[in-house]
């Protein structure tokens, strides 16, 4: 998850180590995850990176190619893990991921319940959020998944922080062991509504439970079931849209372009001592935003409850 110095405590400004797993970014849309290993190398258009030459760098480091290209070596944190995992299901972003964290008040030491695993992508924030006394137990009914999912905590070092287990949620529930534990509940699940009585066991008096669903119609159902044990029942969709933030003359914009910059005049005049010739000369440089043409859309909705505390 986050580099590990000799005190077991989360640090940025420990060196690289053969053997650490290295968010290897080339720019803001190629990134890729390489473990170090003293005597491989990377090709890539930048040409050719010696593994050796990271050993003993910080995290955040420039570091050149035989021909003087250049890549940056970051550390593998939950956000840039989530953009370079393989996805082996459809996977939550940073957008969703933040709005569970906080809805479902998870801090350092909370026990966290997740159904199912899928990519990980989630379980990796779970952990960090719970780190470094709290536990997150997730659950895939794929064996293969789970195997996968394991390995990959094993690389970014969550093992300590996340057990996995194979387990049919919706058809079995969740283990007895973990009656009554656990301080939030996360369910990504087709059928929700067959694991929320589960769910609503796990829980902790005044404990809560998110149920991520791509449909409206498994919204209306999970909601309905949540409603003998639940209470404060919400459902919001989180709809993000970027900026690109530039500087440069408006000039540079054509059309519709420099229209949705405003009124702003896209030449000066300046008029010679003869009176009778005109100097056109553009504008000084502007810093400019507007919206990324490549909008996210839907990905899904997040319905969240709590539990009802005994009278």
């Amino acid at each position: 998850m986050l580099p590990i110095d000799s005190t077991k405590k989360l640090s940025f400004t420990r060196c690289i180590r053969d053997g650490d797993l290295v968010i290897v970014y080339e720019r803001y849309d190629n990134m890729k995850a390489i473990e170090v290993c003293d005597g491989s190398v990377l090709e890539n258009r930048f040409g050719v990176f010696k593994h050796s030459d990271w050993v003993g760098k910080q995290f955040g480091s420039k570091v050149f190619s035989t021909k003087g290209g250049f890549v940056y070596l970051l550390a593998p944190t939950p956000e840039l893990w989530t953009l370079v995992l393989s996805h082996r299901t459809q996977i939550l972003y940073i957008a969703d991921i933040s709005f569970v964290i906080m809805f479902l008040e998870i801090v350092p030491g909370c026990l966290v319940l997740e159904s199912g695993t899928g990519s990980g992508s989630l379980t990796t924030s779970l952990a960090r959020a719970v780190a470094p006394k709290g536990h997150v137990y997730t659950f895939d009914f794929h064996e293969q998944r789970a195997v996968s999912a394991r390995e990959d905590f094993e690389k970014t070092g969550l093992s300590n922080l996340v057990t996995v287990g194979v387990r049919d949620i919706q058809g079995e529930g969740f283990p007895d062991e973990l009656s009554g534990m656990a301080d939030s509940v996360f369910l990504d699940l087709p059928q929700p509504w067959l694991a929320i009585p589960s769910a609503g066991k796990m829980l902790k008096q005044d404990g809560i439970l998110c149920s991520f669903s791509p449909c409206i119609e498994q919204v209306e159902r999970a909601s309905e079931t949540m409603r003998s044990s639940f209470t404060d029942i919400r459902t919001f969709e989180i709809l993000l849209r970027t900026y690109e933030v530039r500087e440069g003359k408006l000039d540079d914009f054509q059309g519709d372009e420099a229209a949705s910059l405003g009124s702003l005049p896209r030449k000066r005049r300046q008029r010679s001592n003869e009176g009778s010739n005109v100097r056109e000369t553009t504008g000084p440089p502007t810093v400019m935003a507007r919206p990324c043409s490549e909008a996210k859309g839907h990905t899904g909705y997040l319905t969240f409850a709590r539990l009802k505390c005994l009278s």
